[in-house]
């Protein structure tokens, strides 16, 4: 009996170690740890126990390094199997919120879409801000991106692109070798009459699919940010679309543009301070009628106060 245990117990730690090898023999940059000659000679054994063909010493461990680096027809250099995650911010504004709103709407259904995230709110002159996560597919980003410019006033653009292909292909080997040293696993269970290998064996399985379900896990989420591209919009409702001015040349010119931007500025600051003014009118009246009441108790106040005194001078002149 010990001799059985020892051999099964054995047994279960070659093939951990050599599946923990497979799993973690890579170098930095995700090739093989091994030669190449010694990778082109060797077998390797699939998930059904049926040997695959050799590897080809010039593709590397999962075949996507010489179809990445290679060019298009066309002579493009975008790699083939390349995993983006492309994202943009767009600020715009408008004078027609509800008609903006709805266009905005109609183009991500259309682009075949959907809003991840979504808030409006209301300030207190009125005006209306709204903020969106849309997702949109890859394929149809730039479109997107063209269209929703198209649709109100842009007034900030910014974009950024996130190059995961190494950390997915990486992820999806590491998920493969812990595939396989399920299958191993679970066909050592079938063969164990021990309990101790048995409890053992079971617990290895666990932690197994732990990292299975993980690594599944960081693949769909890489999946769906590569395949949905994420726009973050900003809505302002405005009441006069701000416009962007270049540079005059001549000192006349720069001197007529000067006077024309200060009228608009006070023109601007005038039309600010009247609807101020009409937004606060039951203060303005409030105060009014205290600073009336008090001039007209300042008032009697003096006017008692000169009665007095003249009085008293009354008393006070001498009698003939």
């Amino acid at each position: 009996m010990k001799k059985h245990i020892g051999g099964t117990l054995l047994a279960l730690a070659m093939i951990l170690a050599l599946l923990t090898a497979c799993g973690g023999g890579k170098s930095a940059n995700g090739n093989s740890a091994s030669s190449a000659p010694a990778a082109a000679d060797t077998a390797v054994e699939g998930p059904s126990g049926a040997p695959e063909a050799p590897m080809d010493p010039e593709q590397g461990e999962y075949g996507y390094y010489q179809e990445s680096a290679s060019l298009d027809q066309g002579g493009n250099n975008a790699l083939r199997d390349a995993k983006i995650i492309r994202t943009a911010n767009l600020e715009m504004e408008t004078t027609a919120f509800d008609g903006a709103v709805e266009s905005l709407s109609r183009l991500t259904k259309e682009m075949g879409g959907y809003y991840e995230n979504s808030s409006l709110r209301t300030g207190g002159s009125g005006y209306r801000w709204a903020d969106y996560t849309v997702r949109v597919p890859a394929e149809r980003y730039d479109e997107f991106l063209l269209r929703a410019g198209e649709l109100c006033n842009l007034t900030w653009r910014s974009e950024s692109a996130e190059n995961v292909t190494e950390a997915y292909y990486d992820t999806e080997g590491r998920l493969r070798t812990q595939q396989i040293k399920l299958e191993r696993l679970q066909e050592l269970l079938s063969r164990a009459e021990v309990m101790e290998d048995i409890i053992t064996i079971e617990s290895a399985i666990s932690e197994t699919e732990y990292q299975i379900e993980s690594l599944s896990g960081t693949l769909r989420r890489y999946d769906a940010l590569v395949d949905f591209a994420t726009v973050s919009i900003n809505l302002r409702e405005v009441y006069k679309l701000s416009s962007v001015e270049e540079v005059p040349d001549s000192f006349a010119a720069r001197i007529g543009s000067a006077f024309t931007a200060g009228l608009t500025a006070f023109t601007s600051g005038a039309e600010n301070l009247i609807v101020g003014l009409a937004y606060s009118w039951m203060w303005l009246l409030t105060l009014a009628v205290i600073l009336a009441a008090l001039l007209r108790f300042l008032w009697k106040h003096k006017r008692r106060f000169t009665a007095a005194k003249t009085e008293k001078t009354d008393d006070n002149a001498p009698k003939t």
